[in-house]
């Protein structure tokens, strides 16, 4: 049955004659007729009662016109919910980025903004991998992605050549462990051990694994690690830290309570922290919503040169 059946009956209850109520939904009344014809043989029963002057309905139709008007009415409110959802859309953007940054930067960020940017997080993105992010940008499954990204600029084993970026901030990833009753590390990095210490890692194909491996194959003398767990998210890697389970890099927002009451410490030296870029990738595409955003990112820039100077 469709909703223009419900209508058109609706409007042949209302004027009691068939040419009018065609007249009213603009098509001819043969054509009119057959639906109303079409409509009685879907409900099978007859809702008119022709014999009348001026038409009239049947006790069924009386019985049917109440649920026409009520479905009639529900569609139209629905039409108007799903038109004010798509102008909010258009004006908001979906926003993918990973746990950690949801948590502790994305509030710390839009918290500086004296008009914040209607942005949306994109909760199904907590669980996947960079390249994933960079995928679903670019097939429009959203509109920003937010990321960690190396400062040493390494080749990436996937292309960003279609995006745009802005540096946001920085943050650092600390290797932390949980203390000993002397408030020592259980698990140091200083001075070398000659165990292999438990590891929480990253995972294998994340690219903060990736990033990690090479400053610790950078900076040399790194011990020996029994890889305990792999994780996308940063979130299980500390609560597996923080039941003593091993060590893991963590990013400094995360941790900074936690290391402030002591309920972890570093496990090493600054040398040991892996500096990384925060950054706001997009797609080469006019989106409004994301060009004005763009502009006042460039604009605060500007502005802090300006101040600079």
């Amino acid at each position: 049955m469709e909703i223009r059946w419900l209508e058109d009956f609706i409007a042949l209850a209302r004027t009691r004659h068939f040419s009018r109520a065609a007249e009213e939904q603009n098509v001819t009344q043969p054509t009119f007729s057959r639906r109303i014809k079409l409509l009685e043989d879907d409900m099978g029963a007859t809702l008119i009662n022709r014999q009348t002057l001026p038409l009239s309905l049947t006790p069924e139709g009386e019985e049917f016109l109440g649920l026409c008007q009520d479905v009639t009415r529900r569609v139209a409110d629905t039409r108007q919910r799903l038109g004010s959802l798509a102008e909010h859309q258009a004006a908001g953007m979906r926003l993918a980025a990973s746990q950690s940054l949801l948590a502790n930067f994305l509030p710390e960020w839009l918290a500086g903004w004296s008009r914040p940017p209607d942005i949306s997080p994109y909760l199904r993105a907590t669980g996947w991998l960079t390249p994933d992010y960079f995928q679903a940008l670019g097939r429009d499954e959203c509109d920003l992605v937010m990321c960690y990204w190396p400062v040493d600029e390494v080749p990436m084993e996937f292309d960003t050549a279609d995006f745009d970026y802005r540096r946001l901030g920085t943050e650092r990833l600390v290797p932390v462990s949980l203390p000993t009753e002397d408030g020592v590390p259980r698990f140091a990095l200083d001075p070398p051990s000659h165990q292999p210490l438990p590891l929480i890692a990253y995972h294998p194909r994340s690219m903060v694994n990736a990033a990690l491996r090479r400053h610790l194959d950078a900076r040399g003398a790194s011990p020996t690690f029994n890889v305990l767990n792999e994780s996308i998210q940063s979130g299980n890697i500390r609560e597996l830290v923080g039941l003593g389970y091993g060590i893991g890099w963590l990013p400094e927002r995360s941790v900074t309570q936690a290391l402030a009451s002591g309920r972890l410490v570093l496990a090493g030296n600054t040398s040991w922290c892996l500096p990384l870029d925060i950054r706001l990738y997009r797609r080469h595409v006019a989106q409004s919503a994301v060009d004005a955003l763009w502009q006042e990112l460039d604009d605060s820039v500007t502005s802090k040169r300006d101040v600079g100077t």
